[in-house]
């Protein structure tokens, strides 16, 4: 969907008429599934731009307001919903402007203390109550169905990966035991491009459009797509996990890497987020 600000205009002066005439400009450019215009100081509003993105609009409506008292980082909890209109086909959020920049653009300063903040995070998500939760369609299944997506992916980038080391790491991953347990919240989907620091430290985390109960060993991701080695241990050793949890996380981090990096050629930044995540998975590979 092509969105402008024209457009945004429109739709807040037709639904949201008190802030119609605040100032108003695109935040950055344009992620795969949304894109952020800034509304005055203090509002955000938030517009899906495909039909995906769409789709995960109420789930952070219904669910946001309910987790964000437990978190201890700040969370993008929506303040109003707009509706279809002025030609643009699906809901819409208007919610509070976090102040920082994405970690992918402005790297956290001590990746040490951002991944105990990560694991802080993680932990007080996965304790809340996660009665009546959503399922993942897209995190809920084991990782052996990703296999088919993950090898075409590699496929598509043997001209810049050797794909032995690539798909080794994969094997391992996707033998690891799958999860038995109750599910609890997870995000979904942390990488750089969905944490603000300010200031050189962790200071949000963005777009729970992927929130659901599942396998906690999804937001282990974010040890490799975020996270170097050293800042990998002090993450683990904060949030401990098994093997078995070790290795999901490890496997849906590359699953994420390689989608980045063999299908995000319009998004500059998400494609080296991809590159560097699978860079980071194969030299982590345990051996043996």
């Amino acid at each position: 969907m092509d969105i402008s600000t024209r457009l945004v205009r429109r739709l807040l002066a037709a639904q949201f008429p008190r802030w119609a005439a605040w100032p108003l400009e695109q935040a950055g450019p344009a992620g795969w599934d949304n894109v952020i215009y800034r509304l005055g100081s203090d509002l955000a509003v938030r517009l899906p731009r495909r039909a995906f993105g769409a789709a995960h609009v109420e789930r952070e409506h219904r669910w946001l307001p309910l987790l964000a008292p437990h978190l201890p980082l700040p969370v993008p909890v929506p303040l109003a919903k707009g509706v279809p209109g002025e030609g643009y086909p699906w809901h819409w959020s208007v919610c509070r402007w976090l102040p920082g920049e994405i970690a992918a653009v402005a790297p956290a300063a001590d990746l040490g203390q951002a991944a105990a903040a990560l694991a802080g995070f993680v932990s007080a998500l996965r304790a809340v109550d996660p009665a009546g939760g959503p399922g993942s369609e897209f995190r809920g299944v084991p990782l052996a169905g990703r296999d088919a997506n993950v090898r075409a992916a590699v496929a598509a980038l043997r001209d810049v990966l050797d794909p032995a080391p690539v798909l080794a790491a994969w094997r391992a991953a996707v033998a690891a035991p799958v999860w038995q347990g109750p599910g609890v919240w997870m995000h979904g989907d942390l990488h750089p491009a969905n944490l603000l620091t300010d200031h050189g430290r962790l200071s949000a985390v963005l777009d729970f459009g992927l929130v659901a109960v599942g396998d906690p060993a999804c937001d282990l991701m974010v040890a490799w797509t975020f996270l170097n080695a050293p800042a990998r241990a002090t993450f683990r050793a904060a949030l401990p996990a098994d093997e078995a949890a070790w290795a999901r996380g490890r496997g849906w981090a590359l699953d994420f890497g390689l989608r980045c990096a063999a299908h995000a050629a319009g998004d500059p930044v998400l494609g080296r987020i991809g590159r560097r995540t699978v860079r980071e998975v194969v030299a982590d590979q345990p051996i043996g």
